[in-house]
Parts: C-alpha cells; sequence; structure tokens
C-alpha cells in the first residue's frame, strides 16, 4: 500500500523563493503526495500569489509568525499523512527524489528521520552547509556535517554515495513518519529557529529511533532564505539554542561538566568575531550565553516569553548514540588542521 506523503513548505515574506523553487516542487513524482504551504502571516503578497498562480495548493494560515519551530507546530497540526516531508522554501528538487528516501524508511521500522544529500543551489558541484551528507555533533555540542567541518565546504566527487545512520537531519529537507513527529512533540517551540531539526533527532534518538541519511536522492538548497550566515540575530540563536540542546538532551551529570566548558569554548568565537571587525556578532554570542543562564534560573528573556515549557525526552538504556563524535571538531579543524570529513578518526565516532 502506497504511503501518503504531504510535502509541507514554511514560508514567511518568501514569494520570491516561491515563484523561483515552487516549479521544481510541483514536479515531484509521487504516487499520494500533497503539496501545502503554511504561512507564518506574510506581508508580501506570498498567499495572493498562491491564490493566484497556484489555486489547487493547499494553504494554511498561522495568524502570525511563530518562526520555524511554532510555524510548523501549528500546521502540521492540519497535515494528515504518513510522512511529512518539511522543506524549506528556497529548495530545488528533481522529479524523483522522493521515492529514495521513503524506500529506506519503510525498510526499518526503528527509523524516524531521513534527508537527502543537500547540495549548494548556486555551486550544484558542492554540498551545502546546512546537512550537506548528513549531521554529526561532537562531545560539546558543536555540529558538522560529510562535506563539511564549519566553513569548508567538499565537492561532491562521490565520497559520500553510501547511505547511513547519521546523528540528525537537516529541516531544509526532512522525512519524517507522522506517528514519531507526534510521539516527539514535535520541534521545540523556544528554539524558534535554528538547531529544532537537531534538538528533534536527538530527542527521537533518546528514545531509540533512528536517524538516516540517503545518498540516491539529492536536492538544491539556496540557503539564507529568511535569515542569511551574516545576520546577528542567526549568530544568537544558534549559539543559545545550541546550550539549549545540551542541557535539554544529555544526562544531567554531563551536562553540568560539557556546559561550562563548552561556554568557555564559545569565547573563542567572540574573540574571533572581534577580530574580523564583526562586533554585532561578538554582542550575539555574549547575548546567546546570557539568555541561556538567565533561563537556568527560570528567568526568561524577552524572546523566551509566552512560548511553552520545551520538551525534554531524557537519555535512557535504548537511546541511540549512532553519529556522535567523540571528541572536540574544534580541536580537530582549527588546531589539527583536519579540513575533511573523511580525515577524522573513525574510531571516535559512536
Amino acid at each position: 500500500m502506497t504511503k501518503k506523503v504531504a510535502v509541507v513548505i514554511l514560508n514567511w515574506n518568501g514569494v520570491k523563493h516561491l515563484r523561483q523553487f515552487l516549479p521544481s516542487v510541483l514536479s515531484s513524482v509521487w504516487p499520494d503526495l500533497d503539496i501545502i504551504v503554511g504561512d507564518n502571516a506574510s506581508t508580501d503578497g506570498s498567499v495572493e500569489f498562491l491564490r493566484q498562480e497556484y489555486p489547487t495548493i493547499r494553504i494554511i494560515q498561522n495568524d502570525q509568525n511563530y518562526g520555524f519551530t511554532g510555524g510548523y507546530n501549528r500546521v502540521l497540526q492540519h497535515v494528515e499523512a504518513d510522512y511529512y516531508i518539511l522543506l524549506n522554501s528556497d529548495v530545488e528538487v528533481l522529479p524523483g527524489w522522493i521515492e529514495p528516501v521513503i524506500t529506506l524508511m519503510e525498510r526499518d521500522p526503528s527509523i524516524a528521520v531521513a534527508a537527502p544529500k543537500i547540495k549548494a543551489y548556486n555551486q550544484k558541484t558542492h554540498f551545502e552547509h546546512a546537512g550537506a551528507a548528513g549531521g554529526f555533533i561532537d562531545s560539546f555540542g558543536y555540529i558538522f556535517c560529510r562535506g563539511r567541518l564549519f566553513y569548508e565546504i567538499e565537492e561532491d566527487r562521490g565520497q559520500y554515495e553510501q547511505s547511513g545512520e547519521v546523528f540528525w537531519a537537516s529541516g531544509a529537507a526532512m522525512f519524517i513518519k507522522k506517528h514519531c513527529w507526534e510521539e516527539a512533540g514535535g520541534f521545540d517551540d523556544s528554539f524558534f529557529a535554528h538547531m529544532e531539526e537537531i534538538d528533534l533527532c536527538w530527542r527521537l534518538k533518546n528514545m531509540g529511533y533512528k536517524v538516516m541519511y540517503c545518498a540516491q536522492s539529492e536536492i538544491f538548497h539556496l540557503g539564507g532564505g529568511t535569515l542569511n550566515a551574516e545576520n546577528p540575530f542567526k549568530t544568537y540563536l544558534n549559539f543559545r539554542n545550541n546550550l539549549s540542546l545540551l542541557k535539554k538532551n544529555l544526562p544531567f551529570w554531563k551536562a553540568i561538566f560539557i556546559i561550562p566548558l563548552r561556554i568557555c569554548m564559545d569565547l573563542m568565537a567572540i574573540f574571533r568575531f572581534l577580530g574580523e571587525g564583526k562586533r554585532k556578532d561578538a554582542w550575539a554570542v555574549s547575548r546567546a550565553h546570557q539568555s541561556f543562564v538567565f533561563g537556568l534560573f527560570g528567568w526568561k528573556s524577552k524572546d523566551l516569553r509566552g512560548y511553552p515549557k520545551a520538551k525534554t525526552v531524557p537519555p535512557s538504556s535504548q537511546s541511540n548514540p549512532r553519529g556522535m563524535y567523540n571528541g572536540s571538531i574544534v580541536w580537530a579543524f582549527f588546531i589539527n588542521k583536519i579540513k575533511y570529513f573523511t580525515d577524522l578518526d573513525p574510531k571516535k565516532f559512536l
């Protein structure tokens, strides 16, 4: 029996991306497929454009901008399907991109999430920063990918053609079984944007589920559609949410050791930003630390007020650590000068 699949694109003032990339999504081939646009109260004419140019596409409108997390949480309450595909509005796909991923996920009931190979729209020979060939995490919460260590992005030369288990899948194109989404409680609203998919994957792994990379499917991601890499607010969200990620998903005894070390390591980022003349980014890291520490004592910063309590799934005996790097990717990259994923010590991966 064919599984029902829903491609759900969350949009906020992205009419230019809908105009450019939606045609490729509409060319997707799958027997039972819904394509849905969830709109976070856009003011740029996105909804009007969709109604005029694509009247058959279902639109689910939120009453305000709830961010990536809250937006999807609200939209998916109204979507019935066996599989959700959360797809960024700035992604180009090929007609047969869905079938390899669903086939992979159907083979094993313990697979909750999967992602295709993600390459750069503007340089299609190379991987894209957000996900590349599957995501990993080190002992201090720093994330990296096959095909991307920090700012070093690899050319796709066929070196990652083997599908397999990873730690996290990018929210730019995330396949997830509906029952797993509901069991985990969806995204954590307090994240707003950035790192939310890693938190969700980690919670599912703490439940014993698997997260997969599917090499037989590839998409092309423009990136920076809502917040570009130079935006200090993006810096703030990344550093704040990364600390929240550790607090929520590590065992308590480990979190109280790792988090202070991580904050000290982040000081290097502050000095680096200052050295590059990026004072707003340096201040964003400092603000992220302040917001996180205030939250430990029950004081919510202005941007966290009104959000529901963060969902937590504590590690247990069934937790699945596959994809975790038992070491420091910061040390490997900046001190040992390792620039490629294939040069990392495979024995350090759990």
